[in-house]
């Protein structure tokens, strides 16, 4: 079978899948067969997925996690690292604990997942990585200094393990989310999501389940030879850029 998922999908890990994005993403892998396990600092998770809590601060419980999750689902072949969280002011009242604090989720803890995730897929010689990260990243916000500067890296990380063991059938990605409507975007004012449509040329926020689905091809068999992208998500607001 050579251009559609095995029968039994593939065992799959997403990280921060409780809730807007992540849980989109989960739903979609779920979906479309794969065996899923959502880590959260919950563990929470929707029906049908292997629910952890995990915190991805700390190596010692991602390795618990991965030892439970391939326990359940086999050797983790997919990882979507999606967990992130924001710090959001000025860069004059910024202090290093905000700043640290989304560094340490965002970039350190994509690449704790990432590290040990490859374990297994190098063993396997298949494997798909994607990294959540952010039209911010490459466009830039005022007030999100740190997490911008998080997620610009993940380009940089996705990029280097292209070429560090892309030879090995592992491919590396990420998906750039624009402004997506998720429980964050419904609490802002009306005038301020008024400013983000005018702003994007589809004039409209974005659906998690979009982002989901473009992180459903890049797991799947026919995305194998895509690899160090960037996949904006946004509605034309930052064009890859």
């Amino acid at each position: 079978m050579t251009d559609t998922e095995p029968p039994t999908g593939r065992s799959a890990v997403v990280t921060g899948g409780n809730k807007g994005i992540g849980l989109a993403i989960v739903e979609h892998l779920l979906a479309a067969g794969h065996r899923v396990a959502s880590l959260s600092r919950g563990g929470d998770a929707p029906a049908g997925a292997l629910g952890i809590a995990c915190d991805v601060t700390d190596a010692a419980q991602i390795e618990a996690a991965f030892k439970e999750a391939e326990a359940a689902h086999g050797p983790v072949e997919i990882l979507v690292a999606n967990s992130g969280i924001t710090k959001d002011t000025l860069i004059l009242r910024m202090n290093d604990a905000e700043f640290d604090q989304v560094i340490d989720v965002n970039l350190k803890g994509a690449f704790r997942v990432a590290k040990r995730a490859s374990r297994s897929m190098i063993r396997k010689r298949w494997g798909r990585i994607i990294f959540t990260g952010s039209v911010v990243g490459l466009y830039g916000s005022p007030g999100q200094v740190n997490y911008a500067a998080s997620k610009a890296a993940l380009i940089g990380m996705a990029r280097s393990l292209t070429r560090e063991i892309g030879g090995r059938g592992v491919t590396a990605n990420v998906v750039a989310p624009g402004f997506i409507e998720t429980d964050m975007t419904a609490v802002l004012p009306d005038d301020v999501v008024a400013g983000y449509k005018a702003a994007i040329p589809a004039g409209r926020l974005g659906l998690t389940h979009e982002v989901a689905a473009t992180v459903a091809f890049l797991v799947g068999e026919n995305a194998g030879y895509i690899s160090g992208a960037v996949i904006p998500v946004d509605g034309g607001l930052g064009m890859g850029h």
